[in-house]
């Protein structure tokens, strides 16, 4: 058993990259992040047009700011 799990053992070293790769799939990942962002709003502000979804305060003010008009009162 002894020589099975000196056999067995495996260093596995990363590989290096370089700072260019690096770099290059940083710009790719965060593209993709906002562009999941942008579909997200996208389909949210869809969703909320049609009246599927319930609005927070802040989009309520932005689609309606005559709710908050005070100056009746």
């Amino acid at each position: 058993m002894g020589a099975e799990a000196e056999g067995e053992k495996m260093e596995t070293k990363p590989n290096p990259i370089s700072e260019a790769q690096f770099l290059s799939w940083k710009r790719q990942k965060d593209a993709e992040a906002s562009a999941r962002k942008a579909e997200a709003a996208r389909k949210r502000s869809e969703d909320i047009a049609a009246g599927t979804v319930q609005m927070n305060g802040r989009e309520l003010f932005q689609h309606e700011p005559w709710v908050f008009d005070n100056s009746s009162y």
